[in-house]
């Protein structure tokens, strides 16, 4: 089993039960086991104006690769209504970033681990670390409550 983190965020419709339903499909992923739930947290959208995110992590335990893990991650966002376009920070029904998988770190085209601007959002960070504070960045080599904390000061 490798412990894998993933951040979940949703500002179009119902997004806490967005959330609440991808959380559900995560559960009902054979390999997968989702052990920790942060509390849900409401930030404003980077990019063009665009409704508030609610935006959550969870901690799994999976038996699925880090490829495989991401695949389903983007299942799980097509039913929710997502579809991929080349522009960044757009609205969304549900988004869902691998973030931490063990203490790999990979850097190939469908998928870098860890997720490249995690240690720069606040949104991702805090929940994150409600979770997963004494977790270590595998490149950063910081734990994850001393990332939030320091992007949270710079927020101010």
């Amino acid at each position: 089993m490798t412990r894998a983190y993933v951040a979940l965020g949703a500002n179009l419709g119902d997004r806490a039960g967005a959330l609440a339903r991808a959380i559900e499909s995560l559960r009902a992923t054979p390999g997968v086991r989702v052990v920790a739930q942060s509390s849900v947290w409401e930030t404003p959208p980077l990019g063009p104006p665009q409704p508030d995110y609610l935006n959550a992590a969870v901690a799994l335990d999976t038996e699925l690769d880090a490829l495989a893990l991401l695949r389903r991650l983007h299942e799980i966002e097509a039913g929710a209504g997502r579809t991929r376009g080349p522009e960044r920070n757009q609205p969304r029904p549900l988004d869902l970033d691998l973030l931490l998988f063990g203490g790999l770190v990979i850097d190939a085209p469908e998928l870098t681990i860890p997720h490249p601007r995690m240690h720069e959002r606040v949104f991702v960070l805090g929940p994150l670390a409600e979770i997963a504070p004494d977790e270590i960045h595998p490149v950063l080599h910081e734990t994850i409550a001393t990332l939030a904390a320091r992007v949270g000061e710079s927020d101010d």
